[in-house]
C-alpha cells in the first residue's frame, strides 16, 4: 500500500478544501481561519490570495469563468481565477456561525454547510444555490458541515456532518433533491470531515483527529486506509492530469505537530470525477 508523502512546507494554520482545476493551474486549498485562498504550485510554492474575509471555507471554479468561495456567512464571486472575490448577500446574520465546507452537484448547483463557532449541536444548515443565486435550505438542524459530493451518474451524495461520527448517503431524486437519508458508515470511531467520490463510485474520507484517510467502496467495505503523521487531517480530493493524484490537506487547529498545516499526497488506482463549476 502506497504511503502519504509531505509536498509542501506547513503552509496553512487550518487547511481545508482541496480543489484540483486546471483554471487556476492545478491544486488550490483554503487556510480557512486565516480567510485566505492558497494556489500550490507543482514545485510546492504557494501564491496566497486573501478573500477579504476572516473564513474561506472552501474554492471551487465557476462555469462561466473565475471561482466561487465560502466566507464566514455566505459566499463571494470572482470573474478571473485570480480576482479579488465580490462578497455576495449574507446567507444568515448570527456572528456564532460560520460557513464551513461545500460541493457542487452535477447540474452545477452549489452545496454549502455552516457551523456554530462554539459547536452547538443541530446550530447549523446545510444549504444549496443556484445559478440565479436563490438560496434554499437543505438540512436545517447539522452541528458541523462537512464534505459532501455526488457519484458520477448523480443517483446518490455522500455527506458528513462530523459531531454525529458518521458519513451519511442521500439518494439524489429526478428533480435533483436530496432524499432518504441513511447511514453509509458508522466511521469506526473517526471523525468524518472532507470526502470526494471517485469516478467509479467509491468515498475518499479524511478522519479528522486521528490522523487517517479512509477508501471505501459504494457498498461501505474498507478498501484501504492510510494513516498520517499529524493528527488534524481535514480534507482530501482526487486531481492531477489523470485525476489519480490524491491530495489531503491539514491542520494546526487542535494539533500542532509536525508536518500539521502541510499538504500531503498519494496515487490512486481508480480516477476521480472533474471538479464540478458553480453555475452562478
Amino acid at each position: 500500500m502506497e504511503k502519504t508523502t509531505q509536498i509542501t512546507d506547513v503552509v496553512a494554520f487550518h487547511g481545508e478544501g482541496p480543489a484540483w482545476h486546471a483554471s487556476w493551474g492545478g491544486l488550490r486549498i483554503v487556510d480557512m481561519l486565516a480567510g485566505d485562498i492558497l494556489t500550490i504550485g507543482s514545485d510546492g510554492s504557494v501564491d496566497r490570495l486573501p478573500t477579504g474575509s476572516s473564513v474561506a471555507a472552501f474554492v471551487r471554479p465557476r462555469a462561466g469563468g473565475g471561482y466561487v468561495v465560502g466566507v464566514e456567512r455566505g459566499i463571494a464571486l470572482a470573474d478571473s481565477a485570480f480576482g479579488a472575490p465580490v462578497p455576495q448577500a449574507e446567507m444568515w446574520a448570527d456572528p456564532g456561525v460560520r460557513m464551513n465546507e461545500g460541493g457542487v452537484d452535477l447540474s452545477g448547483r452549489l452545496y454549502a454547510g455552516s457551523m456554530p463557532y462554539d459547536k452547538t449541536p443541530g446550530g447549523a444548515k446545510l444549504y444549496r444555490i443556484g445559478a440565479d443565486g436563490a438560496v434554499d435550505v437543505v438540512l436545517d438542524s447539522v452541528t458541523t458541515s462537512n464534505g459532501i459530493d455526488f457519484t458520477a451518474d448523480g443517483r446518490f451524495a455522500y455527506y458528513n456532518d462530523t459531531a454525529t461520527g458518521g458519513t451519511s448517503v442521500f439518494d439524489v431524486d429526478e428533480s435533483g433533491s436530496l432524499v432518504n437519508r441513511r447511514l453509509f458508515h458508522d466511521g469506526d470511531g473517526g471523525r468524518p470531515d472532507g470526502l470526494c467520490v471517485d469516478s467509479e463510485g467509491n468515498v475518499w474520507c479524511a478522519m479528522n483527529r486521528v490522523g487517517k484517510v479512509r477508501l471505501y467502496s459504494p457498498e461501505a467495505e474498507v478498501l484501504g486506509e492510510w494513516e498520517l503523521p499529524v493528527r488534524g487531517v481535514t480534507a482530501v480530493t482526487l486531481g492531477g492530469e489523470d485525476l489519480r493524484d490524491v491530495f489531503i490537506t491539514t491542520s494546526r487547529e487542535t494539533a500542532d505537530e509536525p508536518g500539521a498545516g502541510a499538504v500531503f499526497h498519494m496515487r490512486a488506482e481508480v480516477a476521480g470525477q472533474p471538479l464540478r463549476a458553480f453555475a452562478g
